[in-house]
C-alpha cells in the first residue's frame, strides 16, 4: 500500500507506553472521536498505540495536518494511505458495474468506503507486527458491522477494540472534557451540526435537523451540489466512454478512474445533480435519515444503464437487477470479503464484458439523463424494430409464439370452464 509516512523523529508523548508494550492499530480520522480513542486506549490497555489515516478522497483540508494530530494525542506513529485509485478501481467500479443501489436511492458511498480503509488498517497491524485493532465507530450504527466483518475476514487472530462500546463516555460534551483534562489539543467544539463522512464518491450528512423526519432539509448542508433552482439555465452534456463496463474517458479525454470521478464530481454538482434524502434501514435495526450527494457516481450510474439497455439480452438484464438487490445489501452489510461477494462480483465482471460503447448524459438542474448511445456489442437494430417489412422478423411467427407463451392461461380457463359445466 502507498503511505505517506508521518515523521518518525517528534518526542514521544508523556505517559507513552514502553517499547515492549503490544501495539495496537487504530483507524483515524482525526476527529474528537479517535482522537480520544488514543490516549483512552494507552490509559486503559497500555498498549503502544499506533494511527493509520486512509485517503479515499476526503479532501486536503480533513487530513491537512491530521499526523501531527494523532501524535499530540498519544500515537506513536501516524500514517496515511492513499487508496483512492484502488477505491475507485477496485471497489466502486465493481459496484457500478453490478448496478447496486441500497432502498432505491442510496448510492452506498459511506459503505463502500469502509472494507478498503479496514483493510488498510489491517496491512499496517501485520507490517508493524501489531496484536490488535481499533475503531471509533459507535455502537449504533452499521460501520462497526463493516470495519469488524474486514478485520474477521483478513486478521481473525487479532484483538478488535471498539472503544463506543465499553467507555464510559457518553457525548461530545464527555469527549472534550476528556481531552481539556488531559491538554490533549482539539479543533472541536461542543456544537456540532452535523456528523459528515466524505470520499470521492460521495459525502453524507447526518443528525441536527435532520433527526426529524418532519424537517425540511436545510439550504445550507450541502457541500458538493448547487441548489438546482440556481443551478445553470443552459444544460450540459458529458460523453463517457465504457470499455467492459468501466469508465475510461471524459468527453473524448482518456483518464484514470479517480480522475475521471473527481472531475465529473465537479462537472455534475454545478448543475445540482447527485442529492438524495432518505429514510434507511440500518442493519442494525433501526432506522436513519442521511443526505448524501454523489454527483458523479450519479451520472455514472444513469450513463452505464443506457449502455445496459442497447447490449444486455433481456434474460441477463432481468437477472442482473435482480441480484443489484443482493448485491447492495451486501455492500451496506459490511460483507465486502466474503465468498458470496466474490462469486457475484465474478457474474457482474462477465455481464460486462459486453458494456463498450459511449453515452452522453445531459445534465440540467438536479437531473442527469441519457440522450444518446451507441455501442460495438449494440443488440439494437432499426431493421428488427421497424414495423416495415423485412426478411428476419415474419409477424405471422408471433401468432404461433403467442399461443404457445398463453398456453398455461389457456388451459387453465378449459379446465374452470369444464368444471362449471359439471357444477
Amino acid at each position: 500500500m502507498a503511505a505517506k509516512k508521518s515523521k518518525g523523529s517528534q518526542p514521544r508523548p508523556a505517559g507513552a507506553s514502553p517499547a515492549s508494550a503490544k501495539k495496537v492499530v487504530v483507524a483515524y480520522s482525526g476527529g474528537l472521536d479517535t482522537s480520544c480513542v488514543i490516549p483512552w486506549l494507552k490509559e486503559n490497555y497500555g498498549y503502544q498505540v499506533y494511527a493509520v489515516v486512509g485517503d479515499v478522497g476526503q479532501g486536503a483540508e480533513e487530513l491537512k495536518g491530521v499526523e501531527k494530530k494523532a501524535i499530540d494525542s498519544g500515537a506513536e506513529d501516524c500514517v496515511v494511505v492513499d487508496l483512492r485509485e484502488d477505491f475507485i478501481e477496485e471497489f466502486c467500479f465493481p459496484m457500478l458495474v453490478s448496478g447496486s443501489v441500497y432502498e432505491g436511492k442510496y448510492l452506498l458511498g459511506t459503505s463502500i468506503a469502509r472494507p478498503i480503509l479496514a483493510r488498510a488498517q489491517v496491512e499496517y497491524a501485520k507490517a508493524i507486527g501489531a496484536t490488535a485493532l481499533c475503531h471509533g465507530c459507535t455502537g449504533k450504527g452499521n460501520d462497526q458491522v463493516r470495519f469488524e466483518g474486514t478485520y474477521a475476514a483478513l486478521a481473525p487472530n487479532m484483538e478488535v477494540i471498539a472503544p463506543w462500546r465499553i467507555w464510559d463516555l457518553k457525548g461530545r460534551e464527555d469527549l472534550l472534557k476528556y481531552l481539556a483534562d488531559r491538554d490533549i489539543p482539539t479543533t472541536s467544539s461542543a456544537r456540532k451540526i452535523y456528523s459528515r463522512d466524505r470520499n470521492l464518491w460521495h459525502i453524507s450528512h447526518e443528525g441536527a435537523a435532520l433527526e426529524d423526519p418532519w424537517n425540511t432539509v436545510p439550504d445550507d448542508i450541502w457541500m458538493l451540489t448547487a441548489d438546482p433552482k440556481s443551478a445553470p439555465d443552459k444544460h450540459q452534456e458529458v460523453a463517457i466512454r465504457f470499455v467492459q463496463g468501466r469508465p475510461r474517458a471524459l468527453d473524448g479525454k482518456a483518464m484514470p478512474g479517480h480522475e475521471l470521478v473527481e472531475q465529473l464530481n465537479q462537472i455534475a454538482g454545478r448543475h445540482g445533480v447527485g442529492r438524495v434524502d432518505i429514510v434507511e434501514n440500518r442493519l442494525v435495526g433501526m432506522k436513519s435519515r442521511g443526505c448524501y450527494e454523489t454527483p458523479g457516481g450519479t451520472v455514472l450510474m444513469e450513463a452505464l444503464r443506457g449502455i445496459e439497455e442497447l447490449t444486455l439480452d433481456r434474460d441477463t438484464l432481468h437477472m442482473r437487477e435482480r441480484l443489484a438487490l443482493e448485491f447492495a445489501e451486501l455492500i451496506y452489510n459490511g460483507q465486502w470479503f466474503t465468498p458470496k461477494r466474490e462469486a457475484l462480483t465474478a457474474l457482474f465482471e462477465k455481464i460486462a464484458e459486453s458494456l463498450n460503447g459511449e453515452i452522453v448524459v445531459r445534465l440540467y438542474k438536479g437531473t442527469a439523463t441519457t440522450v444518446r448511445r451507441r455501442s460495438p456489442n449494440s443488440l439494437f437494430s432499426e431493421a428488427f424494430a421497424t414495423f416495415s417489412k423485412d426478411a428476419v422478423y415474419d409477424q405471422k411467427d408471433a401468432g404461433g409464439f403467442i399461443r404457445l407463451f398463453s398456453l398455461p392461461s389457456r388451459i387453465a380457463a378449459l379446465n374452470q370452464m369444464a368444471a362449471d359445466r359439471e357444477s
